[in-house]
């Protein structure tokens, strides 16, 4: 074994594992920050991968940007630090959607054309950023899963805007 396999493995361990406890903790600020190394953990893959652009945007964007505004707006919600997750009675309803997303995900990993568009456009550990985008939006290439990860981003931003008003009806 390779030190840069022993690298890869031990990254995706702990990504992993900080995936699992994001979703598993009970309060929202160790949510946030277990998410912060879930995606220091993509972007040292994407080191591994060479994908130096990613890398940066992984970090610059993901990291510096995203995940640092939502732990400064849990902190600067009144007693947010204090607050747990509420649980909810249709935890089972919501435990069958995610493992039919799962199923779904799984068949299109193993059933989908490995993208033969994006390897061959970036031989040779090329960076071009015009490259990568024609890759993404090539039909023989990752435009389906393009824009499926857009209809989920979508679906979390109006879950979002649906928690946020229940909760607002929940204060008066």
């Amino acid at each position: 074994m390779t030190t840069m396999q022993l690298i890869f493995l031990i990254t995706a361990a702990v990504t992993i594992f900080a995936g699992v406890m994001m979703v598993s903790v009970r309060k929202l600020l160790h949510a946030a920050l277990w998410l912060i190394l879930v995606f220091f953990g993509v972007a040292v893959i994407f080191g591994l991968l060479e994908a130096s652009f990613l890398v940066i945007i992984q970090i610059v964007l993901y990291i510096g940007a995203i995940a640092i505004l939502i732990v400064f707006a849990i902190m600067l919600t009144q007693n947010a630090i204090d607050d747990t997750y509420q649980t909810s009675r249709r935890w089972l309803v919501t435990a069958v959607v995610a493992v039919i997303a799962l199923a779904g995900i799984l068949l299109a990993l193993f059933t989908w054309p490995q993208g033969q568009a994006l390897t061959s456009t970036l031989a040779g550990g090329q960076q071009d950023i015009a490259a990568i985008g024609l890759a993404l939006l090539d039909p023989e290439g990752y435009l389906i899963p393009f824009e499926i990860a857009s209809i989920l981003l979508l679906a979390a931003l109006i879950g979002g805007i649906y928690v946020g008003i229940e909760h607002k009806g929940e204060e008066k």
